[in-house]
Formats: structure tokens, sequence, C-alpha cells
């Protein structure tokens, strides 16, 4: 599967393109500021039907204007497919597929897979366990229809719970009665996750061996509640300290991942090149899941490669992503003799574009 084509009207900086993609590799350059990173953002609406930089769709549309369009041809299989995402400022967003909107837009999760490698994944290891599960529900949600569907009916359970919680009188009855509920799609996305992150830990030394050259050791570790008990008897040990709270103190909303370099927290231990390195290795790692294990073969977006890293660690990721017979792959730089001398030295396939204020210009 790759993108062929990808049409933009309104959308962020860029007031309309029009663009011919490689089914190999595409080479974005520009100074900083002048839309490459908005480019791979509306490839990621495409897959995911929101931003990867923003929880919002706020932002989406150009300054002074109401609504953005992004449409994009991809070849599947040998099939055409188009799909079209229309922001509108009111809120309403509207997905559609050759024509046909979709009545659920979850069901468009998981037809376009993608991974992205941002400046911003930092947050996967600074921020808080919110990220670490942000990025963990991505992955499994455009490989496990059931999962997304899972997490939807847990999300929507747990509200309903922490407004009953909320309440100044609390029927025991109601609330077992959503603890029951909750119960199953909390055991199957506790199961999804544990299966993932065993083999995200495997994947991730892997390949940051590769990176760094083999100077430290990684691992992750899946930190539930779930690893101890069941979510029934969870829900029943926390009541009381639900009551007193006015909301759902344990269940697998709680979840977190323990990042690891020899022994100590990477978040705490680790420089930045060795972080960058290390969520680099993460999201080959996710790649590498998604295509093995799930028969699909998402599009790699690449952003800003050379942020924290040297030359020879960006070489070593290109050739690591070449062997590994990677699809579609898009890379964002700055200095195009410098990612173009990189990437000649693997292959002569693929495309170089320059974009100046939001306009974009094939180069030979």
């Amino acid at each position: 599967m790759y993108l062929n084509r990808i049409i933009l009207s309104d959308f962020k900086n860029i007031e309309a393109a029009d663009i011919e993609l490689s089914p190999k590799i595409n080479c974005i350059c520009g100074n900083n500021g002048e839309g490459k990173t908005n480019l791979l953002d509306a490839v990621h609406y495409l897959s995911m039907t929101k931003s990867f930089l923003s929880s919002s769709d706020r932002y989406t549309y150009r300054h002074g204007k109401q609504e953005c369009v992004v449409n994009g041809t991809f070849c599947k299989d040998g099939v055409t497919e188009n799909i079209g995402i229309q922001i509108k400022s009111s809120g309403e967003k509207i997905v559609r597929k050759d024509s046909k909107t979709y009545k659920r837009i979850s069901d468009h999760i998981g037809r376009m897979p993608v991974v992205m490698v941002s400046p911003s994944d930092t947050s996967i290891i600074n921020d808080s366990a919110d990220e670490r599960r942000r990025f963990i529900n991505m992955m499994l949600s455009q490989t496990e229809p059931e999962y997304l569907l899972s997490s939807i009916n847990y999300n929507r359970l747990l509200k309903q719970r922490n407004q009953l919680l909320k309440q100044d009188y609390i029927s025991d009855l109601l609330l077992d009665t959503i603890s029951e509920q909750m119960s199953a799609p909390a055991l199957y996305i506790y199961t999804k996750r544990k299966e993932a992150i065993e083999n995200l830990s495997k994947c991730t030394a892997e390949f940051y061996s590769v990176i760094s050259d083999g100077k430290e050791e990684v691992s992750i570790e899946y930190v539930s509640e779930l690893n101890e008990d069941m979510p029934l008897s969870l829900f029943e040990k926390s009541k009381h300290r639900d009551k007193l709270s006015k909301f759902t103190t344990s269940g697998i909303h709680r979840d977190d991942l323990r990042f690891i370099m020899d022994g100590h927290p990477i978040r705490k231990c680790a420089s930045q090149g060795q972080q960058k390195s290390f969520l680099i290795a993460l999201k080959m790692a996710q790649y590498r899941i998604m295509n093995r294990m799930y028969g699909v073969t998402p599009m790699l977006l690449l952003d800003d490669l050379f942020d924290k890293l040297d030359q020879s660690r960006v070489t070593a990721l290109i050739n690591m992503v070449l062997r590994e017979n990677f699809g579609q792959v898009f890379i964002t730089d700055t200095d195009r003799s410098r990612i173009e001398g990189i990437v000649r030295t693997f292959t002569e396939e693929g495309k170089f574009f320059n974009v100046v204020s939001g306009v974009f210009t094939e180069e030979k």
C-alpha cells in the first residue's frame, strides 16, 4: 500500500497543493516553518483522521478560513482508493472513502496504517503515562479493530462510572453493574497490550543495538494493576477509595510503560541523543510488528531526523529502513544535499521536494 497523490486545500500554512508521490522514498526539504511537517501531518490525517501533533482539530485550517480539505489517492493491492477528509471550524469532520461518507469515523482506522517519528515523540518518555498509553493505543487500534472498539466501550463506561461517583447519592447496584460491564473490555485491552509490549521490547532492543552500535541495552516493562489482579476484583477493592476520590482510581486507564537502559530509567539517565535513538528504535519496532504480525505495510513518516542525531546514526537508520524492506517512506530535512547524499548511497528510487511558505516543488 502507498499514497500515490495528495491534494490539500487550506491545510495549516498550505493554501493549495497537489503532489504526485513516489511509492518508495519521498524527501521533503526546506527551512523550518515552511510546511515540511505539515505535509507529514496531512498524511497522518489520511490514516488516523487526526493530527499527530495535536489532540484538537482547531488549528488545522489556515488562518482566516472556515475549513480545510485533505484528499489522498492510495494504491492498495492493485486497487485505487480515494480518501477525503473535510474539517470545519464548527467542529464537524467528514471522512469519505471513494465519495462515500463513513457512518463511524473509527471504521476508517487501520485501513491506511502509518508510523510517524517526530521530535515531539520525546513526550512519550518525558510526559505523563497518558502519552505512553496513547502510543500503544494508536499502534493497536490500527492493527486490531476489536481493540479500538473495546477501548471506545471501556472509555464510555469509565465516563459513566466517574459521573456516578461524583453524585451525592451513589447506587452500589449501579456502580457494580458498570464495573462488571467494564471488566471484559479491560481484560481484552490488557491482554493485547501485554502481548504487544513483550514484542516491542524485543524488537526495540534489536533496533537500538543497530542504531547505537551496541553501546547500551534497552528494554520495556508493562506497568499494570492487572499484572496482579483481575479487573472486577480491582474495581471492588477500590470502591471505597473511588467514592472518596469521586473518580475511578484503578483500571487499565492507569497503565504505563517503563523504558529501561542498562538497568536504569531512560527518562532520568539517558542523554538527549540516547533518548532520540531509543524513540526511533521504538517506532521501528512498532513498524516491524504491524508489518510482520498483522500483514500490513504502514507508511513511515520520518520528521527532522537530524534533531539530536548525528549523521552516522541517521545513515545507520536509513540503511536499516531499506534493509527491512520498508514500504513508502517520507523524510523531512532542512538540508537537501545532506539527506540526498545519504539516501542516494543506498537507492536511486524516490522523489525530492522543496517547500517554501507552503508551496511544494518537485526537484530532479
